[in-house]
């Protein structure tokens, strides 16, 4: 944490109730962009998420849970394994909760986390593996909703291309409803999609207006495959167009004429899901 937080002590417990308290300054500043890569850390809210993340092994900066959470078992434990990892725990007000969520009625327990990225130069899909990549989403819903439908399909992982979204914004945190702790992403340029495109050895599926063929006719079983999905306003660009060995098209029978980007990745997903892995896990129905 920068600011106050650089000099504190690792493995505390400390009770916050001031909104000008330096950690909880800190805190706050993750709501922006700039200071979450400043501290390489971002947040996430709710007790589940936070036990999640700590059982997937992600790393535990600060714990912060309300007063009122003081006795209960559950968070007692997490926050003994905060400490014994040398994090820090806060019990703050419901008013500094609130604060740092900006939210009303707040969660009463939240995690600053360490970001975590996967190297575009480590991923070499094989096999029946499926990774998605997005070209510049915009909004953090979408991003938030197509990481967690990449973990219910089961698939291998996310790359963002290009001037994306923050995943580790608050909004798209929230969205991904904890999927952002189970689903690995990986960030690169255009030039350097492509480039690692070529060397890859999988087929990548670019979904596109002008796209040819009706997405439910394509064969997705032969080896690894990489679904290529567009910005939301101006879809694929020509050069990542051209880099895609398909070019697929879902079909519309209303007046819209294209889908929500996080619809339509769920749509292609789960056909392409479909035939690499004909089991994809529970059902839910």
């Amino acid at each position: 944490m920068s600011g106050g937080g650089e000099t504190r002590r690792v493995g505390q417990v400390k009770e916050v109730t001031s909104l000008s308290n330096p950690i909880v300054k800190d805190i706050r500043s993750l709501a922006m962009k700039k200071f979450r890569d400043q501290q390489n850390a971002f947040m996430a809210e709710g007790l589940k998420l936070v036990i999640d993340a700590i059982d997937l092994g992600w790393t535990i900066k600060t714990l912060v849970f309300a007063k009122a959470q003081r006795g209960n078992a559950t968070v007692e434990k997490i926050a003994a394994r905060t400490v014994a990892s040398g994090g820090l725990v806060l019990e703050a007000s419901e008013k500094v909760l609130g604060a740092i969520t900006r939210r009303d009625n707040p969660q009463m327990v939240l995690g600053v986390f360490e970001q975590r990225w996967t190297a575009l130069k480590d991923i070499r899909p094989t096999d029946s593996d499926v990774w998605v990549a997005l070209d510049r989403v915009r909004d953090p819903g979408n991003l938030g909703t197509v990481i967690r439908t990449v973990d219910a399909v089961g698939a291998n992982g996310l790359i963002l291309v290009g001037d994306t979204t923050d995943p580790f914004s608050v909004e798209t945190v929230r969205a991904t409803m904890g999927s952002v702790f189970a689903v690995p992403v990986a960030r690169a340029s255009a030039e350097a999609f492509i480039a690692w495109r070529a060397a890859a050895k999988a087929t990548v599926v670019g979904t596109h207006l002008k796209g040819s063929v009706d997405y439910r006719t394509v064969d997705y079983a032969r080896g690894p495959v990489v679904l290529l999905m567009g910005n939301e306003q101006q879809g694929l660009p020509d050069e990542l167009a051209h880099a895609c060995d398909q070019l697929i098209r879902i079909p519309q029978a209303g007046r819209a004429d294209s889908l929500n980007l996080a619809v339509a990745t769920g749509v292609a997903l789960y056909e392409i899901r479909r035939h690499a892995l004909p089991t994809v896990g529970k059902d839910h129905g």
